[in-house]
């Protein structure tokens, strides 16, 4: 769950990490308001979930109220990466002396977490990493015990001279630590922390939480913004589906992630493209093979459909109910090639007799050929 920006700002004041004030607006007007409360320059900074918004435009400052008004509405506007902006964050500019950036990581190969941090702000860490890998400070922690107080002074005095800033930076890692640990991230990234006279501010925020762990901090974060989400994930998502938008015509439906992983490449083998990942689970029952086939449909690119379905814990005949229920009350005009086998696979067979379009194969690998073979 990969969190805008200003959701990422709401969070760290909670958490006690220093931003300047300022909050999202959806209309120019709302951002002429947020002007008046500020009532000093303000940045205006489109909310998408990509980055390279400052190169598109999407980064402009103001100094007066009809100067926000203007820019938010040509911000509004924009559509950065395809993504067209639908809110914009307005914020107190800062008066920034120096960049820093620094982040807490989970590296899964380690099962821990990787401390980040650079003497310099606004910039690429994977560029710095090829370019000048000695300029990257990192440490690791378990993330069951926590950071150390001596690894954050470490830290602290790699970045600063100044006892000032040592205990502020001291501070804010700790606060960090924390917002890792209760929200269930997989990253919380600052770039740039700025120095702005006496005071670290966190001038951008970066922050991705585990969406399976959603329950667990709903409370502390709140409802999160869907607007910039995938509608047909999202259907997937609440029928209990794993769903996958991906760029091809061979819409797949299989169950198990094993299986769907399997079926993409064979796709790709013989020279196909998959038009998504989805599964739909170990014990499906025909409304969720229905609500597959609604979602699978719903893309205009999808032109053959591949159910790809091994019967273990699923059921042949589960699945082929869920199929005859979607074509009675849904109309498909494209071709559907269906490989069942396993668990009460020939009562499976009996059922989808109902449906004479189908087209049945007996491998999976003569499905993927007679799939790419179709949109060909």
């Amino acid at each position: 769950m990969k969190l805008l920006e200003y959701e990422g700002r709401e969070l760290f004041e909670k958490y006690g990490i220093p931003v300047k004030k300022g909050r999202v607006a959806e209309t120019p007007e709302e951002a002429g308001k947020i002007f008046e409360e500020i009532n000093k320059p303000v940045v205006i900074k489109a909310q998408v979930p990509v980055g390279g918004r400052g190169k598109a435009g999407g980064i402009k400052l103001a100094n007066t109220r009809e100067e926000t008004i203007q820019k938010a509405r040509d911000i509004l506007n924009l559509k950065i990466k395809g993504i067209p902006v639908k809110k914009v964050l307005v914020a107190e500019a800062a008066d920034i002396d120096r960049e820093l950036y620094i982040s807490l990581t989970l590296d899964r190969s380690r099962n821990k977490v990787l401390i980040m941090a650079i003497k310099e702000g606004g910039v690429e860490v994977e560029e710095i990493a090829k370019q000048r890998p000695e300029s990257i400070y990192t440490d690791y922690y378990d993330p069951l015990r926590g950071i150390a107080p001596y690894q954050i002074r470490n830290l602290a005095t790699w970045m600063f001279e100044e006892k000032e800033f040592q205990k502020k930076l001291f501070n804010l890692i700790h606060n960090m630590e924390k917002l890792f640990k209760e929200c269930q991230a997989s990253l919380v990234e600052i770039n740039p922390l700025a120095i702005s006279g006496n005071e670290l501010i966190a001038v951008d925020s970066k922050v991705i939480l585990d969406d399976n762990a959603y329950y667990k901090y709903k409370d502390i974060i709140g409802e999160k913004d869907l607007s910039y989400e995938d509608k047909k994930e999202l259907a997937a998502k609440e029928a209990g589906l794993s769903y996958v938008k991906l760029d091809g015509f061979i819409g797949c439906c299989v169950n198990g992630a094993g299986l769907a992983m399997a079926t993409m490449d064979i796709i790709k083998k013989y020279g196909g493209e998959p038009a998504n990942f989805l599964d739909i689970g170990g014990s499906s029952s025909p409304e969720k093979v229905k609500k597959a086939m609604e979602i699978l449909l719903s893309d205009k690119n999808v032109k053959v459909v591949f159910f790809n379905i091994f019967g273990g814990i699923t059921r042949c005949d589960d699945v082929a109910k869920g199929m005859v229920e979607a074509f009675k009350e849904i109309k498909c005009n494209l071709p559907v090639v269906v490989r069942l086998t396993g668990t009460n696979e020939n009562e499976a067979k009996e059922i989808l007799k109902e449906l004479p379009n189908l087209i049945p194969v007996s491998s999976m690998a003569e499905g993927a050929q007679k799939a790419v073979e179709l949109v060909k």
